[in-house]
């Protein structure tokens, strides 16, 4: 199986930046894309972005679109999210995951989800 450790969250105010990494390890062996989701507390967990597995191809959401950046580094098995200007409807858990199925933009088309880590923005 697959395991994957998000890292990278924290405090920051708003405007700031974080860059979050999900590491993963044991079968790493395969050519899926990855995802980042995130979920507020009350509210579904959305998706954030998508990379295919040689980083050639990368979708978003509309509402992280030109602020937030994915990126990957097979060497280390390893998923990044830079997060720019950041607000505070940004706080939320982040979730790295492995697309197993067909739609990227839903989170049930995901496996082996990472425990996550907190990112709260504050005003």
């Amino acid at each position: 199986q697959v395991q994957l450790v998000e890292s990278g969250g924290g405090l920051v105010q708003a405007g700031g930046s974080l860059k979050l990494s999900c590491a993963a390890s044991g079968r790493t062996d395969t050519n899926d894309p990855m995802g980042w989701f995130r979920q507020a507390p009350g509210k579904e967990r959305d998706f954030v972005a998508v990379i295919s597995w040689s980083g050639s191809s990368s979708f978003y959401a509309d509402s992280v679109k030109g602020r937030f950046t994915i990126s990957r580094d097979n060497a280390k098995d390893t998923v990044y999210l830079q997060m720019n200007s950041l607000k505070p409807e940004d706080t939320a858990v982040y979730y790295c995951a492995v697309l197993t199925g067909s739609s990227w933009s839903d989170s049930n088309e995901y496996d082996y989800w990472g425990q996550g880590t907190q990112v709260t923005v504050s005003s």
